[in-house]
């Protein structure tokens, strides 16, 4: 038998092989997954431990599931995002470091007490979720279009529930509709992670991200679908004094800013992902 060192250098040679960008990260994650062993414990007493052979034949598996390109977000099941944690797999958009952004963005700008919240295009909930864990009293309301999304946005709500963050609820809908719009009342904010990506631009994307539901990545001929109906449909519901905020693709900010400023959107402020990139417009309706 294999010591669980061999078996975790294995792993990782492995991923090395199908070109993996984090091989000794996303080994370490799996590794931790079957074994629930950390990486101190891993280097403290790995040399020395060896592995029941169905732990390592999971381990492997999953190995190779990863290899193969499957999003280890998705081979995990579970993912952390801010202090949360959240379910997510096939059929949803992983929530990712960049989105915090927009998350952290909202909850300083908005002002009033005990808000009414609406997160478009929600996912998994991570922007509704993450909000309402960050501005207490706010209510917030996630729309998500899609079944197998909305599976995962109704697992997470019970999840984080469990987690003290509560006052999120679900609604099926397509917000490009007015008809779904109308049944909205007036509220003191609207964020949103919508899909933005050019529909051409799809098919260059990176295997591994194409795995992910088209539904939650393209944003029209020129990716501005959304932001479009963002500012014709939704800005008219937000008090005056409210905030609107959305996550941005590279490059977007000066046409997501113009769409926003016309529908009546003042005190425009981008924000900057960790990679310096602007990832997120906000606003003030006046």
């Amino acid at each position: 038998m294999r010591t669980l060192q061999m078996i975790y250098t294995q792993g990782k040679q492995r991923l090395q092989k199908a070109g993996n960008e984090s091989p000794a990260f996303d080994a370490m994650c799996l590794f931790t997954h079957v074994f629930r062993m950390d990486r101190q414990a891993l280097l403290l007493r790995g040399g020395a431990m060896q592995a029941a052979p169905e732990q390592e034949a999971a381990f492997f598996a999953l190995i190779e599931e990863r290899a193969n390109g499957r999003p280890l977000q998705y081979i995990l099941g579970r993912w952390p995002f801010l202090h949360l944690e959240l379910t997510m797999g096939e059929g949803v958009l992983i929530a990712r470091e960049d989105t915090a952004v927009l998350v952290e963005t909202a909850a300083e700008l908005i002002q009033a007490e005990q808000p009414a919240v609406l997160d478009l295009c929600a996912g998994t909930g991570a922007v509704g979720l993450g909000l309402a864990s960050l501005v207490p009293g706010a209510r917030v309301t996630c729309v998500e279009r899609y079944a197998p999304a909305f599976a995962y946005l109704q697992q997470n709500i019970g999840l984080c529930r469990e987690q003290g963050v509560a006052n999120v609820s679900a609604v099926r809908g397509d917000v490009l509709s007015r008809t779904f719009a109308a049944s909205f009342g007036q509220v003191d904010a609207v964020v949103s992670n919508p899909p933005y990506i050019e529909t051409a631009v799809l098919p260059t994307l990176q295997a591994e991200v194409q795995r992910e539901p088209r539904t939650a990545l393209d944003g029209g001929e020129d990716g501005l679908l959304f932001y479009r109906a963002l500012a014709d449909i939704w800005v008219p519901k937000i008090k005056p004094g409210g905030v609107i905020a959305v996550e941005i693709g590279e490059g977007q900010e000066a046409e997501v800013s113009r769409l926003f400023s016309a529908a009546g959107i003042e005190r425009i402020q981008l924000k900057k992902d960790c990679g310096d990139i602007i990832r997120v417009v906000a606003g003030f309706k006046k």
